[in-house]
């Protein structure tokens, strides 16, 4: 049986990066990314709800979490839900639910948004796979020049 396990986030670290370095020689960095999403309730009152989600990124992706990742900025992540089970001190059996990164975009900072006058852009920094972003309207499925058909041609 086939599955697909992925993950999109776009959000706001909750914390500076907590890199580790392995006895192997591999690097891992432990964050937390705030995701928020608005509403009206059945009063009709504007609520906010908060997500937060446990990333955890490795080797390179690691490295670059290091370098340029600090305390409320913003980061688009790609990666796969991993659930870790454990035993705490007490000795009740835990479970945490991680989002194992992938994919590492830097969106940008608090601090460049609110700059006085013009803000440098933020470092870009990506490993595995382009962003989303940069998918060009050559793509096949984008292609509007792809038959003879024009748009008074479609039946809607």
């Amino acid at each position: 049986m086939a599955g697909v396990n992925k993950v999109i986030l776009l959000g706001n670290l909750g914390s500076d990066p907590e890199v580790r370095s392995l006895p192997s020689g591999s690097k891992v960095a432990s964050f937390s990314i705030a995701t928020s999403e608005s509403y009206n309730n059945k009063e009709g009152v504007r609520v906010e709800q908060t997500e937060w989600h446990r990333i955890e990124l490795w080797d390179n992706l690691a490295n670059i979490a290091e370098q340029y990742l600090h305390k409320g900025d913003s980061a688009y992540v790609e990666g796969k839900i991993r659930t870790e089970e454990y035993t705490d001190k007490d000795g009740i059996a835990r479970k945490i639910v991680k989002i194992r990164g992938t994919s590492l975009t830097l969106v940008g900072s608090r601090k460049d948004n609110n700059q006085e006058g013009g803000s440098a852009p933020a470092p870009q920094a990506q490993a595995a796979r382009p962003a989303p972003a940069q998918v060009t309207a050559s793509t096949p499925e984008f292609n509007t020049n792809a038959g003879e058909e024009s748009s008074d041609d479609l039946p809607f």
